[in-house]
């Protein structure tokens, strides 16, 4: 399928507009919240399909069952085991040093139900990688896509994700009772 047509799914049949402020190099990390809807996905990958970007992003490993698995794996999805110690984070930072582009998106909520404990990993491989995070934030309300911060991390986890979240606070999410900050 063409740009096109998701540009006409997205922005004309379904309504939703951007605000992308900030350049997207040829390495970075996406941080996208609130994520509070299956239906975050669907907007995610019009998205990229509509804007011509291929961006890998991660999933919890039960919805990589057959057939969603392979399909997910060829749209680009990292499943993420949760259950085990696997180095991921190393791993995918070793990876992105080593690459010519990276291109990853991750929900640091790491659910939809509510919670304010937020997964450390997308900040990790940024940091360990050198790479910006690229804050992209989906407003159900407004039905904007936004993206007007880059955030490069400084090793203090405490202070940075404080920032980071505060940078989502406005943000509406389809249920906005199950984003917490």
């Amino acid at each position: 399928m063409t740009r096109k047509f998701f540009e006409w799914v997205l922005y004309t049949l379904m309504g939703w507009k951007k605000n992308i402020t900030q350049e997207h190099p040829k390495k970075y990390i996406i941080c996208l919240a609130p994520h509070t809807s299956n239906w975050d996905f669907v907007i995610g990958q019009l998205y990229q399909h509509a804007e011509g970007l291929s961006i890998n992003f991660m999933m919890k490993k039960e919805w990589f069952f057959w057939p969603l698995g392979p399909l997910f794996r060829l749209m680009g999805g990292i499943p993420v085991y949760r259950d085990k110690k696997t180095s991921l984070t190393d791993n995918l930072s070793n990876t992105a040093v080593k690459s010519d582009t990276f291109r990853l998106t991750i929900t640091p909520e790491g659910t939809r139900s509510a919670t304010s404990e937020w997964k450390k990993g997308f900040y990790f491989i940024a940091l360990k990688a050198g790479l910006p995070i690229l804050l992209y934030g989906l407003d159900y309300a407004k039905k904007e896509i936004s993206c007007t911060k880059t955030f490069y991390p400084t090793g203090d986890y405490d202070k940075d994700i404080r920032e980071i979240k505060d940078y989502f606070k406005d943000f509406k999410g389809k249920h906005p009772e199950k984003f917490l900050i």
